[in-house]
């Protein structure tokens, strides 16, 4: 497809100008030296060239297909090519029914050809000069490195017209029915005309194939950058649970990019940005944080701001770095960032020196300088900034580690400047902000975590428990909340500690049950009708004895009829009441195409209020649990905060959320949402017992 010997279009036409004659213009136009044959029932030539009369007749090595024809057409014509020697099709087509679509589909499962769209803009090969394209490329562009894989023809048009360097090749995806952006950018990781890859994706469709795809690239040592579009922070799925309102997709995609180590951008301006740095510039070695260069105060400053803002480490400076500085730079700080300026004469200023103490530096990855380039400076203002531009360059082409300058506004900059930072690998960024974060990228692309994130969520891999496809059928006859008792058997099976607890069916069957408890307990409605008990007055806490307990299940009754008069109670649970304790809860949520996703953070009846999260894709180990318990408030608490409890032990809670990981990753599709709240914590000892769960299951599948 992306290196044709023989391209067939099906849909151009010998009366009018359509998408397939465009595509035969744009091929002849580029030199393309394959064969070009349009496919018309009537016509004996189009555009110049003879045309071929139907798919049957098209010569055995023809590799791919141009299919650009009415919707209610397209299915047949694929019929065809399937039955043809053609081995690939790019359906440009738009429109399709739902009948239309899932045929289409239907045959993607099972058909040897490759069927790449439908409502795309096709692709074009620079390297090669193949435009497979229904539109005309801008004339500045020129082939390079950087390949494109976009799901929107508008957002690589974009792209493709802003960015000032040179492409390897650009693919629009549409709407994905067979092969899809994992697939090319595996391809992409074999392509040695590439060495950097963007993406602009509306969706993943195989997460696990997008990891093992930015595997390969990261083991090639090039570049992988994504922009996905479409991630507000809109609730994952309507549901009973907390735990939907506390997540959004957001928080999916979110962890997926940080777990598989792919670096991400927020909009077109950040991924022409980082496209041009991790093309132009040399790869990270050393440190990950940066260092901070320039002439004037304000950008340094301003240009930390930023940094910090998006999480991208300042480096600071070690004491043999500050004593060269100081030396170099008289009068300066000596301290991350620099400002040549400071240094007031310019005699005494020694800014190689300074640039070379900051590139040895061990905690520093990357060198960030600041410069004005914009094209609108005054000649005179340009030839005066020269100096240190040429001070940047030499210290660029004897750098073992990357350094980047930023022009500070978004302006187009000076050609000149760029062509001569550019010769020392150099990248010369528009934006503080867009280049800021295009440094960000530079520090990810390591080999290792995509391929591990995608072995641990790959088909064939075994249940955390024996136990899971029992459950599973379990489920399967059930659809909504689970009963108490059944939410506590399954959390027990995976070894997860919850209170001692029972339903009582009355009053009497209650007195009865609290003996082999124990006072004090805690006493809830039980109720098919009810997830969120305390909301209707359906927990009471305190009881201490018989006569508490009658009061107890009284006022739960009378409450219940109260706020939710068609409820109808099962019964009454009865639980151990657990004191001197911090509550914590944990919940997972189905998040597709990831899996489930699982939070964590301080629990209780203001759970939803305090918004107290930490959020991360199942299953993970327990030091990952760790990690993602040391991002919450809750963490802070357990910690000893201001002593306002004992410094608390977290294994136990750890365990509990890890153990809560592989019930989700077994239970997928069966269980579709939990929460477990609150958990109590006790103080100093750090033992925990779930106190309440709401398990809400899928049904029949």
């Amino acid at each position: 497809m992306l290196r044709p010997n023989a391209v067939a279009v099906i849909g151009a036409s010998a009366k009018r100008m359509t998408q397939g004659n465009v595509v035969i213009g744009n091929l002849k136009d580029w030199g393309y030296r394959g064969s070009i044959l349009p496919v018309h029932p009537q016509a004996s030539e189009i555009d110049g060239l003879s045309a071929v009369n139907s798919v049957a007749a098209l010569p055995p090595d023809t590799d791919v297909a141009i299919v650009a024809i009415p919707a209610a057409q397209v299915n047949s014509i694929l019929m065809e090519l399937e039955n043809s020697p053609v081995r690939s099709a790019i359906v440009f087509t738009n429109g399709f029914s739902q009948a239309e679509e899932r045929s289409i589909r239907d045959m993607g499962r099972t058909s040897r050809l490759i069927v790449h769209g439908p409502n795309c803009m096709g692709l074009v090969n620079f390297t090669d000069a193949v435009p497979l394209y229904p539109s005309r490329p801008s004339k500045r562009l020129r082939p390079g490195k950087v390949a494109l894989v976009a799901q929107s023809g508008s957002a690589a048009i974009s792209v493709m017209n802003s960015t000032m360097i040179g492409l390897s090749k650009v693919v629009t995806m549409g709407s994905e029915f067979h092969v899809g952006a994992a697939d090319y950018i595996r391809w992409l990781a074999d392509d040695d005309a590439t060495t950097t890859i963007g993406v602009v994706a509306e969706s993943v469709k195989d997460p696990v194939a997008l990891a093992l795809a930015a595997e390969a690239v990261h083991a090639a040592g090039k570049s992988l950058i994504f922009l996905k579009v479409g991630r507000t922070a809109a609730g994952l799925a309507a549901t009973q649970a907390h735990t939907g309102a506390l997540v959004s997709s957001s928080d999916a995609y979110d962890d997926f990019f940080a777990s598989t180590n792919i670096a991400t951008v927020s909009d077109y301006d950040e991924l022409i940005a980082a496209l041009e740095c991790s093309a132009v510039a040399r790869k990270m070695v050393g440190g990950s944080d940066i260092g901070i260069i320039g002439i004037s105060g304000g950008q340094t400053a301003l240009a930390c701001d930023i940094a910090e803002m998006n999480g991208i480490g300042v480096a600071a400076f070690t004491e043999t770095t500050q004593r060269r500085i100081l030396k170099a730079l008289p009068g300066s700080t000596g301290h991350n960032p620099i400002d040549f300026g400071a240094t007031v004469n310019v005699e005494d200023r020694n800014s190689p020196a300074a640039i070379a103490a900051v590139f040895d530096d061990e905690n520093v990855g990357v060198v960030v300088a600041l410069q004005d380039t914009q094209e609108s400076l005054n000649p005179a203002t340009l030839e005066n900034y020269m100096g240190i531009l040429n001070v940047y360059a030499e210290a660029g082409r004897k750098a073992k580690k990357p350094m980047v300058l930023v022009s500070p506004t978004s302006e187009n900059v000076d050609p000149g400047v760029r062509k001569l930072l550019a010769e020392a690998q150099i990248p010369l960024i528009r934006g503080l902000t867009p280049g800021l974060r295009a440094v960000g990228s530079l520090r990810l692309g390591r080999p290792g975590p995509a391929g591990k994130w995608a072995e641990a969520r790959g088909a064939g891999r075994d249940y955390f428990n024996a136990d899971a496809p029992r459950i599973r059928a379990e489920l399967a006859n059930i659809s909504g909340p689970l009963s108490p008792e059944m939410s506590f058997d399954i959390l027990c099976r995976y070894g997860l500690p919850v209170v001692r607890s029972s339903v009582a069916t009355d009053v009497d069957d209650a007195i009865a049950q609290a003996q082999s408890i124990g006072y004090p307990l805690v006493v809830k409605v039980a109720s098919r009708d009810i997830q969120h008990r305390s909301d209707v007055g359906g927990v009471v806490l305190d009881v201490m004895d018989e006569t508490s307990l009658r009061k107890a299940i009284t006022s739960i009754r009378e409450s219940v009829e109260k706020f939710t008069p068609n409820a109808v109670i099962d019964g009454y649970e009865l639980q151990e009441q657990i004191t001197d304790g911090v509550e914590a809860m944990a919940g997972f949520m189905q998040a597709s195409p990831f899996g489930s996703l699982v939070i964590a953070g301080s629990g209780g009846t203001l759970v939803e209020l305090l918004a107290d999260r930490a959020a991360k894709l199942a299953p993970f180990d327990a030091e990952t649990a760790w990690e993602m318990l040391q991002e919450t408030k809750l963490a802070k608490v357990l910690g000893g905060y201001r002593n306002l409890i004992p410094k608390t032990d977290m294994s136990r809670l750890v365990d509990v959320v890890v153990k809560l990981a592989q019930l989700a990753s077994d239970l997928e599709g069966a269980m579709i949402a939990c929460d477990i709240n609150p958990i109590v914590v006790r103080k100093g000892s750090g033992d925990v017992r779930i106190v309440d769960a709401l398990c809400i299951s899928a049904g029949q599948m």
